[in-house]
């Protein structure tokens, strides 16, 4: 990833079923961006559609709020911000369109099974959809497309939160750029 000058901006996109551990890991990666005194906003699915309460979950309106919330991360990114988003993103050709727009986009797929997306579980999301309480949701009555080719892939269904993250943390030591210093 070429840079001019003192430009470490950059989106880390995480992407993966619903409890596999994407905020988890974009949170612990924020932190210790932040700590370094970089630029860095996150966004998050949770936060970003409690802002925008009325986005369903329609193929249609994911791909419309996936694009929103891509394009506001390519403006981030253009002013010099370091962007950590988490989003299922669930469709291979918007997150191709978030990478279109973004100039240098880390895609990060975290990994870990259906089976065990249920078994976490986190907000019980899992449950209600196969009751048949929640409509359209991934990896039970709509798909989940598997990146092709993400720059990063972390197996959290086999790895620790802590390995995932220091993971993470040594390809962007190694990928971004001189000066980006992370503990």
């Amino acid at each position: 990833m070429a840079r001019s000058g003192d430009d470490k901006s950059f989106v880390l996109w995480f992407t993966g079923l619903s409890g596999a551990g994407k905020t988890t890991l974009a949170d612990k990666v924020y932190d210790c961006i932040a700590r370094n005194g970089w630029r860095v906003e996150k966004l998050d699915g949770d936060m970003v559609r409690s802002v925008f309460p009325s986005t369903g979950f329609s193929k249609e309106d994911r791909d419309a709020h996936i694009k929103r919330v891509g394009f506001l991360a390519s403006l981030l990114e253009k002013h010099g911000v370091i962007v950590i988003a988490s989003f299922i993103s669930p469709y291979r050709e918007t997150r191709q369109f978030v990478r279109d727009r973004c100039r240098n986009l880390i895609e990060v797929y975290v990994s870990a099974s259906l089976e065990e997306c249920e078994r976490r579980d986190p907000k019980g999301l899992y449950r209600k959809a196969r009751a048949g309480e929640i409509k359209n949701f991934t990896g039970i009555d709509d798909t989940y497309e598997i990146p092709l080719t993400p720059e990063l892939v972390v197996d959290t269904e086999n790895h620790t939160v802590k390995e995932s993250v220091s993971t993470i943390l040594n390809y962007l030591k190694r990928h971004v750029g001189e000066g980006l210093v992370l503990d």
